[in-house]
């Protein structure tokens, strides 16, 4: 089944030099945020107090976050859970307190700011070492995704194409990550799971590009005035630029109705897809293909792409 083609000719790699220019400004930039500013790290990682409430009226989250504020939780994850009445507040522990001090501090902010009428259903206590133990999971979880990756690229193409893939994925991520610096948004497992994905979306991008390439680098092998390997790489590009700003489009559309519309829950893990998806669409293009470039030559992937071609009635 043929790639859905497109009639655009537009010069992506004759830009190539420009956009790994600001490509490289951002990933610096954004190694730098996490570096002198970090990220916003949430009870998830850091440890904390999870207390659940039923109200006997359903509250506004902004009613219960103006309650705690002024006790020094105005930071809370606040969220509702199996129904309206039903809240859920997660607190990060603060200056050794005990995890039951915190939940009757909290459930006394409730109880003035709505006349008594709050009920605690439960309290769970995530401690610093489970909070470090998800942390070295988080990031282990990204490095195998990567080495997983970069087997996987190589083996089905060659070296090239898997540093290029590779290297695609990390400029993903450092942006990612850089985001959620700059903005302060707070970093939970939620979106650890929604880099992961990221990394998915891109690596499905930069093998689509990266499949037509070797075809055409085939096809091109038969032919007696070949096509210098730069111009047949843009020509892939520019035929399934079609697919990818059609699957892009469509995704973003979702992402979108999920970010103002999913509630403070999905929030972070929504935005974390919203930047992934827009940089992973951009490096498959400007990223992952100009590095394989880089590092042309004959490969092993384009004689199998001609024996299957050959094989072809």
């Amino acid at each position: 089944m043929e790639l859905i083609r497109s009639d655009t000719h537009i010069d992506f790699l004759g830009r190539r030099k420009i956009a790994m220019g600001i490509s490289g400004t951002l990933v610096l930039a954004s190694i730098l945020l996490l570096i002198f500013k970090g990220l916003n790290f949430g009870i998830d990682f850091t440890g904390g107090t999870l207390v659940e409430t039923r109200f006997a009226q359903a509250p506004s989250i902004a009613d219960v976050r103006e309650a705690l504020t002024p006790k020094g939780y105005g930071n809370a994850v606040i969220q509702q859970y199996g129904n309206p009445k039903e809240i859920m507040i997660r607190v990060q522990n603060r200056d050794s307190k005990a995890s039951s001090k915190i939940s009757n501090t909290v459930l006394d902010a409730l109880n003035a700011k709505f006349s008594n009428k709050v009920e605690m259903r439960r309290v769970e206590y995530v401690g610093p070492q489970v909070g470090k133990e998800l942390t070295q999971a988080g990031i282990m979880a990204v490095l195998f995704a990567m080495i997983a990756i970069f087997g996987y690229v190589m083996f089905r193409f060659e070296l090239r194409y898997a540093v290029g893939a590779d290297l695609a994925l990390v400029h993903d991520t450092s942006i990612v990550l850089g985001a959620f610096a700059i903005t302060g948004m707070e970093f939970n497992l939620t979106v650890v799971a929604a880099v992961l994905t990221v990394i998915g979306y891109s690596l499905n991008d930069t093998i689509v590009v990266f499949d037509r390439i070797r075809e055409m680098n085939a096809a091109n092998r038969k032919k007696k005035n070949p096509e210098d390997e730069p111009t047949t790489a843009n020509n892939a590009i520019n035929q399934t630029l079609s697919r990818t700003l059609i699957t892009s489009f469509t995704v973003l559309i979702v992402l979108l109705s999920l970010f103002f519309l999913g509630g403070e829950v999905i929030h972070g893990f929504a935005f974390a897809l919203l930047v992934g998806v827009v940089v992973g669409t951009y490096s498959s293009i400007y990223i992952a293909s100009p590095i394989m470039l880089m590092m042309k030559g004959h490969t092993k992937a384009d004689e199998d792409a001609v024996r299957e071609m050959e094989a072809r009635p």
